[in-house]
């Protein structure tokens, strides 16, 4: 019987472009929920790290932190 694994992080957090865009459109204010994140290919990662939150709803929106990231990015 298998164990679970904990999950990996690295160290850092690197978005790749899809990620920026999506996290870009949801600060714009777009509504997304799940076909539309399956449309704009949601990462995981985004959840994981806590960029993005969901509700009860299936909405997801970006955190606080996931603002943080895409000031940072277009410095």
């Amino acid at each position: 019987m298998a164990t679970a694994q904990p999950m990996y992080h690295a160290p850092t957090f690197e978005p790749t472009v899809d990620e920026l865009e999506t996290l870009k459109l949801l600060e714009m204010g777009q509504p997304m929920g799940i076909p539309e994140s399956l449309k704009q290919h949601l990462s995981g990662r985004l959840l994981d790290w806590g960029y993005v939150a969901k509700s009860d709803a299936g909405v997801f929106s970006i955190s606080e932190l996931g603002r943080k990231l895409v000031r940072r990015q277009n410095n």
